[in-house]
């Protein structure tokens, strides 16, 4: 945890240097207990601001392609960084997205699976909600606002959780999952519109 500690504040004063970051709403992040953080994702700085700015740690998926080199690879495991094969239902990433979930921590998850190059939101995958029901997790939505420009203003506005209590030990299909996970998706960009 040490570790994780001293690369957030070093981190975090870096971005500092660079950028203007506000941040609104932060106080709706639960302090303790399983949740699940998720925002837009168009560039690849989202999850290291995310991280560095919100006041507890929140472990991430990323595509296991950053694990290919094994220095790399320790780092991230050491920030709580675990990796999914993207195409289809990673089983071992998902396990270790609800392990993290089960011992009552934060998890970090993009709905839409991947960073968008075009600056346009693309279609929610069905993982987030399927994570966040079958672990009974409240999901924090996040609007990451600005372009990353030098010296510019990101704001990231952090609204309610959201729990989806009336799906709790229900049946569902993918379709209905997607469907979910796209409201929330659909909800982060109504937040990055005001």
């Amino acid at each position: 945890m040490l570790f994780y500690k001293v690369v957030k504040i070093s981190v975090r004063f870096l971005l500092s240097l660079i950028y203007k970051i506000e941040i609104i709403g932060k106080e709706n992040i639960p302090n303790e207990g399983k949740a699940i953080v998720c925002s837009n994702h168009f560039n690849n700085l989202d999850p290291v601001v995310i991280g560095t700015y919100l006041p507890r740690k929140i472990n991430y998926m990323a595509k296991e392609e950053l694990f290919s080199s094994k220095p790399m690879a320790a780092i991230l495991k050491r920030l709580g960084v675990f990796p999914v094969r993207r195409g289809g239902a990673d089983i071992s990433a998902i396990k270790s997205a609800l392990k993290i979930l089960k011992n009552e921590n934060a998890l970090g998850i993009f709905p839409e699976g991947t960073r968008s190059k075009t600056g346009e939101m693309l279609k929610a995958k069905p993982g987030l909600a399927m994570i966040g029901i079958k672990s009974k997790s409240p999901i924090v939505p996040i609007a990451i606002i600005g372009d990353y420009k030098p010296f510019r203003k990101i704001k990231i506005i952090i609204d309610n959780p959201i729990e989806f209590t009336e799906y709790y030990n229900k049946k569902m299909s993918i379709d209905e999952y997607q469907q979910i996970s796209q409201n929330v998706l659909d909800h982060i960009r109504e937040l990055m519109d005001k």
